[in-house]
């Protein structure tokens, strides 16, 4: 399937869904595991490092910096330098990847000294850092903005970080005070990061945490957490050579998860194990309450058909890069489908929660649209009268979007095997799941063959 067309058309499953199917590596442990193997002393090994668009930008810049990364097939090394970034003067462009703008931020902000221009897309350029870069001109770093405040582009002149005891604001973002975190074994001494408003996200904080302590000498981090405050004990990275996996992504498990609910049948992804580092496999168990049956086993994550998802209301703030997977299928469910926690991702590579309302009007479906929240009730009768017409889903340049309406998409809605579904710029998935529609239809096309 070729994602480089401007559009493409989803063909539809004829027979339930009997597929194995390998997702790439996280992109948010494998963006964190680059961050970290810099600041690490030694030369890093990592296995399983995902290739996408948004890690290319993270493997670039840091090259850009002075870090040698040499590719040895699936695995990538590094040779970190204690903290240390060879060049003091660069221009990084982070394109759209939130993860690349706020830890590759703190990182350069922690230098004794250096001159960095930032620049980002013009998506990029909307989404918030103002309260980390607030927060990084109180610890001794300065902002010079090129044009809005508190947006990109900007240029940091850094003097190093000097307090050990730290306030942000982080009700927009939890990658704030992962990208903090990230910095603090540099300082060598204990540390204390204050977000007295709350978070979101919180289970990938706590994924930096775990990564930070296999990162760390001895693999010993000591820290509290709670109260809205993390307090980190002196530690620091370690100096010998050594290799780290990337666990495979969960957010992408959860398209081919929700695939077989949609289209029946079974589908298992291999690799995957109950416990992981990733908070979004916690969708798994939003689907298992739907009427799912999603198991965990020795050949790796496991989802079978039962019976016809239902409904009801679920708390997406952590996680909310999945909210847009179920929202996507919510035509097709029994019952009123209300998902909320999700304000914060108004911020993200789009307007997510107006986005996705819009989508779904298309499709014919009753939403309800509020600050942090949609309120779904499926009319499955309305999507089969307007798909006869034909119905194209705007992907807005965000991955997201096309991936989950591709799920939608393989159901076989008017019972012929015909296509009634297009969507805009499937090329987007190249920011994290470049194969994502390959996959797709290999899953289809392994089916098909297994009737």
């Amino acid at each position: 399937m070729n994602t480089k067309q401007e559009s493409i058309y989803i063909q539809p499953f004829t027979q339930p869904c009997d597929a194995v199917v390998e997702v790439p590596g996280s992109k948010s442990i494998s963006n964190r595991a680059l961050i970290l193997s810099a600041m690490c002393g030694g030369e890093v090994e990592l296995k399983g490092l995902l290739q996408s668009e948004d890690v290319d930008l993270m493997r670039q810049a840091l090259a850009d910096l002075g870090f040698q990364i040499r590719d040895d097939a699936k695995n990538y090394k590094i040779n970190g330098k204690g903290g240390f970034i060879e060049k003091k003067e660069c221009t990084i462009n982070v394109g759209n990847a939130g993860t690349i703008a706020r830890f590759l931020t703190c990182f350069l902000a922690s230098q004794k000294s250096g001159i960095f221009s930032m620049d980002g897309s013009e998506a990029m350029r909307k989404r918030p850092m103002y309260e980390l870069l607030n927060c990084l001109e109180d610890l001794g770093c300065k902002v010079k903005y090129q044009g809005e405040k508190g947006c990109f582009p900007f240029i940091l002149y850094t003097n190093g970080l000097f307090n050990k005891k730290i306030h942000i604001d982080a009700r927009k973002s939890g990658q704030n005070i992962s990208g903090i975190l990230m910095q603090c074994p540099l300082l060598e001494s204990d540390c204390e990061i204050n977000f007295k408003n709350g978070t979101v996200s919180v289970p990938f904080i706590k994924m930096t945490l775990d990564m930070m302590r296999s990162f760390c000498k001895n693999n010993k981090l000591s820290y509290t957490f709670e109260n809205n405050s993390i307090k980190l004990e002196k530690c620091s990275y370690k100096n010998e050579n050594f290799s780290y996996e990337i666990e495979p992504d969960a957010t992408a498990a959860s398209y081919f998860m929700t695939l077989s609910q949609v289209v029946g049948g079974t589908c298992v992804i291999p690799g995957m194990k109950e416990h992981m580092l990733q908070g979004d496999i916690a969708y798994f168990d939003v689907l298992n309450t739907l009427g799912a049956n999603i198991t965990f086993g020795e050949d790796g994550l496991r989802s079978r058909q039962e019976r016809p998802l239902s409904g009801g209301s679920f708390d997406f703030v952590d996680i909310s890069d999945t909210f847009l997977t179920l929202a996507a299928i919510s035509p097709l469910l029994s019952e009123t489908l209300e998902i909320y926690g999700i304000e914060h991702t108004r911020k993200q590579e789009t307007d997510r929660v107006s986005a996705m309302a819009r989508e779904l009007v298309k499709l014919g479906q009753d939403v309800t649209e509020k600050s942090d929240r949609l309120i779904i009730r499926p009319n499955l009768n309305k999507l089969i009268s307007n798909a006869k017409s034909g119905i194209e889903i705007s992907t807005y340049k965000d991955h997201r979007f096309a991936m989950s309406f591709g799920i939608l998409g393989s159901f076989d809605l008017l019972g012929n095997g015909q296509p009634w579904l297009k969507i805009n710029d499937p090329g987007c998935c190249s920011k994290t799941f470049p194969l994502f529609f390959e996959c797709l239809n290999t899953a289809r096309m392994d089916s098909r063959g297994k009737k």
